[in-house]
């Protein structure tokens, strides 16, 4: 009786043990799909916050330029050979925009771009009206320029993130400096 109780308790335990082999097998697998989903939102979530801070360093070196002299080829030139990593010639635009006021009429005396997408400046076109943000209302003074940079890039994620949670990320960065 006893060589019978022996049997059944192993039996039982490699039972049991099978079973809880199984449950593991479970919850790893939803726990790896959970780590993988994170792992492809922190790649292309980086990604974007990344392109966009090499966009925001961009618009701000062009402006900055401009405003100390240097003419708005040099600078165009300038910006577009120092975009790394960003591909500025296939997929991005680079807008150098000179806004002078004309006693209180802001105008658009020149403007040059770069890049290979069509993008239209957000501040307008030459020898028309300037549009700036509310912020910049005293930017320029009267009989002064105020150079803007604008860069457009065309973003595309690498992972499928977006896909398996139905979220919309942007298709294209923009950013703006004004000095």
């Amino acid at each position: 009786m006893n060589n019978l109780h022996c049997e059944t308790t192993r039996i039982r335990t490699r039972l049991s043990g099978q079973g809880e082999s199984g449950q593991a097998f479970i919850e790893f697998t939803f726990v790896a799909l959970a780590m993988i989903v994170m792992l492809f939102a922190l790649i292309d979530f980086g990604r974007v916050i990344y392109e966009r801070q090499v966009m925001v360093n961009l618009t701000r070196e062009g402006s900055n330029l401009a405003s100390r002299g240097t003419s708005l080829t040099n600078t165009l030139t300038a910006i577009t050979n120092s975009a790394a990593p960003l591909n500025i010639s296939t997929k991005g635009r680079v807008i150098l925009t000179a806004v002078y006021n004309n006693n209180g009429s802001l105008v658009v005396s020149n403007q040059l771009s770069a890049g290979g997408i069509f993008a239209s400046s957000k501040v307008g076109t030459t020898g028309g009206p300037a549009t700036l943000p509310a912020t910049a209302f005293t930017i320029p003074q009267s009989n002064q320029y105020l150079y803007v940079t604008e860069v457009f890039y065309s973003y595309a994620p690498i992972t499928p993130i977006g896909k398996l949670l139905s979220i919309t990320l942007p298709t294209q960065l923009y950013d703006a400096a004004y000095f």
